[in-house]
């Protein structure tokens, strides 16, 4: 009787022991889980705060660390944080940003780890796109002074865009931004809705039909124009423009922006007030390299990790 009453409190002593250490494992799964979920806010966080920085790249890398560090302050806290500015593929191109939080465990206390470091990466290229969206269907010549004069690109310089023809028969400066239409006509309503909202696709560079005849006194045309007062546009930039009539066709190299202040129509004339002006826009940047080097920098930048 005694040798069984022994062997019943081992059972008692070895299930204890047993519970104890599968309520610790448990404990400690939980606390992995959740080093596991600040992980992925500390990643969060720098990456969040590289995409801002860039945005004032690669002109202004002081006011691009600022951003950055701003930004983290507000979406996770900048203990631990730590900003560079580097050169990706420009100079002052890209920005990084690096960031180690601690972070405590409960269960995990048990086995001796009480705190835990976690680390976070995150690099962001500000470079010319290759490719854009929400472009405007107005198109301006690379030999606009503004673009290509001495010491140019120049923006907020106060300008007068033309809108007439641009050199070929039945060409305006409408363009046909489909360019799956081999037409090359586009109705009114349509390049107004391009002009309000701008193109819903990402647009590579390369060649697109003129929109035949004259439209900028179109009231649908003009009322779209007159919407966007005040805002940026993205314009694309042409160097050539070869045959005529629904087959005109420019040959994009670029984008420039345009900030809006007036639209002007008159006959088959028509005009755009405003200035040139850098903008980060959405567009496509390719993370094996650089743009082509043969896209023109006109102050039109997009931003994206590339780490």
């Amino acid at each position: 009787m005694n040798a069984l009453r022994r062997e019943e409190g081992q059972v008692t002593v070895l299930t204890a022991v047993f519970i104890v250490a599968l309520l610790g494992m448990a404990g400690f799964v939980i606390d992995v889980g959740s080093w596991f979920r600040q992980q992925r806010v500390v990643q969060t966080t720098v990456d969040s705060a590289a995409l801002a920085g860039a945005q004032s790249l690669p002109g202004n890398p002081g006011n691009a660390t600022a951003l950055a560090t701003t930004f983290a302050g507000k979406n996770g806290g900048v203990a631990g944080l730590n900003v560079t500015i580097g050169s990706k593929w420009k100079p002052n191109d890209m920005i990084s940003v690096n960031q180690t939080a601690p972070s405590e465990g409960f269960f995990s206390k048990l086995f001796g780890v009480s705190t835990v470091s976690l680390s976070a990466k995150a690099s962001a290229v500000s470079e010319v796109p290759g490719a854009a969206r929400w472009v405007a269907p107005i198109v301006v010549n690379i030999k606009h002074p503004d673009l290509s004069g001495p010491g140019c690109p120049c923006f907020k310089s106060p300008t007068t865009l033309d809108l007439g023809k641009t050199g070929a028969p039945g060409a305006f400066a409408l363009i046909n931004l489909d360019n799956t239409d081999d037409t090359g006509t586009i109705g009114a309503s349509t390049l107004a809705d391009w002009i309000v909202k701008g193109y819903n696709k990402y647009l590579p560079l390369g060649g697109y039909f003129s929109d035949p005849g004259a439209k900028w006194n179109n009231n649908t045309i003009q009322d779209a124009l007159r919407v966007r007062y005040g805002t940026d546009l993205l314009f694309p930039v042409y160097d050539t423009l070869v045959a005529g009539g629904s087959n005109a066709e420019y040959h994009i190299i670029g984008w420039a922006g345009f900030h809006l202040t007036l639209a002007q129509a008159s006959g088959s004339d028509g005009t755009v007030s405003g200035y040139f002006t850098q903008v980060i826009w959405e567009g496509l940047v390719d993370e094996s390299g650089p743009a082509d080097p043969e896209i023109p920098d006109l102050g039109v930048y997009s931003v994206a990790l590339v780490d």
